[in-house]
């Protein structure tokens, strides 16, 4: 039921809206069952994710919005980096290398708070500009932008490193420094990183009509304005997303070709992360647990059984 001061040309939403929309991830979650896609499991958990992560999200921002406080929304900006962070080393990369971790987080927080903060001071105008209905949005949506270039530049890099070796080795023995030989690497790595920004910027308007300039019409933008918002935010996703790319680059390079100039492919790891080895330790443990329980409490009911039924056999023979 909507709320006495709610604007009537407002469409409030409930969970069972929800629950129509999420019906269309089930319905693709089938049709990927019944071609035999592999892809079912993955939908439905990412929808189960989404729902979560944008339930808590809520909660969170709401109370953000309510205190107003520049610290709570430095907070909110450096905790959507750190998760971003985590979710590229941690379960977007298939091979990492020696401290990542770190080089992702200064890619990330070098690219989107510089270009938030800019961007939104002066190409948004507006002051201040850690507004938190402004600025928490926005920083959310470089990050995700962040996340794509750097995986797949990042990706890109240690796949050459650790497959092709043998080009970057070709340049180093014949006396070009480690800038040189990895030059052609870091060019395709960036082209592959920004094509699909290039491809978004290409097509909005024309073709996509994007989240954020529909969001703002149907705030009650017009839509001259909706437009020219979604051109800056656009600008700015792209800068960020260069940025980010063109640091990761570098810092992979780095570390996967040392200051010696020596191709160094025993820092790629192309274990699963250890989150991940973890978690499958503890469950082979649960596992092993249970079956060690069952195993046991099987064996004092047969014991059990053996005694009674001699003890029967004594009772009938005596």
């Amino acid at each position: 039921m909507d709320s006495p001061g709610a604007d009537p040309d407002t469409t409030h939403l409930t969970w069972s809206n929800v629950s129509l929309g999420f019906s269309f991830i089930a319905f693709n979650a089938l049709l990927s069952t019944a071609l035999n896609l592999g892809v079912g499991a993955s939908l439905l958990t990412a929808a189960v994710r989404c729902v979560l992560q944008l339930a808590v999200v809520a909660l969170l921002l709401q109370r953000v919005f309510e205190t107003d406080n520049p610290w709570a929304v430095a907070g909110i900006a450096a905790l959507l980096n750190l998760l971003g962070t985590f979710e590229t080393v941690v379960n977007k990369s298939k091979r990492r290398y020696q401290n990542m971790f770190p080089s992702v987080l200064i890619s990330m927080v070098g690219s989107t708070i510089p270009v938030s903060v800019i961007g939104i001071r002066y190409a948004m105008a507006v002051d201040p500009f850690w507004k938190p209905e402004q600025y928490i949005p926005i920083v959310g949506m470089l990050c995700g932008g962040t996340i794509s270039g750097i995986v797949v530049s990042v990706t890109y890099v240690l796949k050459e490193i650790y497959d092709s070796r043998d080009k970057v080795e070709m340049y180093l023995a014949f006396g070009a420094s480690r800038a040189e030989a990895c030059k052609p690497i870091a060019r395709d790595a960036l082209r592959l990183a920004l094509t699909p920004t290039i491809n978004q910027m290409s097509v909005i308007g024309i073709i996509a009509i994007p989240g954020m300039m529909t969001g703002a019409i149907l705030g009650g933008s017009s839509v001259q304005q909706a437009a020219k918002l979604q051109m800056v935010i656009m600008f700015m996703i792209s800068a960020s997303t260069a940025l980010a790319s063109i640091v990761s680059t570098v810092l992979t390079l780095l570390v996967v070709v040392d200051a010696e100039h020596r191709v160094r492919p025993d820092r790629v790891d192309t274990r699963a992360h250890v989150v991940w080895r973890a978690r499958a330790a503890a469950v082979r443990a649960v596992v092993q647990g249970v079956k060690g329980m069952a195993c046991w409490t099987w064996g004092k009911k047969g014991v059990s059984g053996n005694g009674e039924a001699e003890g029967e056999r004594e009772r009938l023979l005596g």
